[in-house]
């Protein structure tokens, strides 16, 4: 039951569709600045193909921001900057922090695409098959990273938290502005 002050249906879409459209523009940016730093190194495949399927994710959003007429984030200069300066300074800290990175990002990711996935009824089923085909993606993401030692990263707990705050906020600014 909506509540006096709750968003429409409609404006509860709008919002999901620009935040994960926001949230892959940010991903594939974060892979661009890991590659800056580590795509000649041993991992760089492994960073091209993660940011191979971001960029499939970005643009079935894209598609679905000007089918729908959603306005995008006015946020997107932000985290054009903000996501490339994560991927780069987590990538100049080594491998296992790049990795740290994927798999905090990645972490956040399925909890917001989760809840997600619930709050849409048989009437979204296909952006509702969508996003879980995404977020299966995404968990996908997180196992590469655990296995490259994501977790064996120096300051491993702290990096991770910090990380997974910033996405938070970057999904709660996003869905609004």
């Amino acid at each position: 039951m909506r509540l006096p002050g709750d968003p429409s249906d409609e404006a509860r879409v709008e919002r999901m569709i620009r935040v994960d459209h926001a949230g892959e523009y940010g991903a594939r940016r974060i892979y661009q600045g890991q590659l800056a730093v580590l795509g000649r190194g041993p991992n760089g495949d492994v960073l091209r193909h993660m940011q191979a399927q971001e960029q499939v994710h970005l643009d079935k959003f894209s598609a679905l921001i000007a089918q729908r007429r959603v306005r995008p984030t006015a946020l997107l200069p932000f985290w054009h900057i903000a996501g490339y300066a994560l991927g780069a300074a987590t990538a100049a800290l080594g491998e296992r922090a790049a990795m740290a990175c994927t798999v905090a990002v990645e972490e956040a990711i399925d909890e917001h695409y989760r809840g997600q996935t619930e709050a849409l009824g048989d009437d979204e089923a296909e952006l509702r098959d969508t996003i879980e085909t995404f977020r299966a993606e995404e968990l996908e993401h997180r196992a590469i990273g655990l296995a490259h030692d994501a977790e064996r990263a120096p300051g491993y707990r702290v990096l991770s938290a910090a990380i997974k705050a910033g996405c938070r906020a970057a999904i709660a600014l996003s869905e609004r502005v």
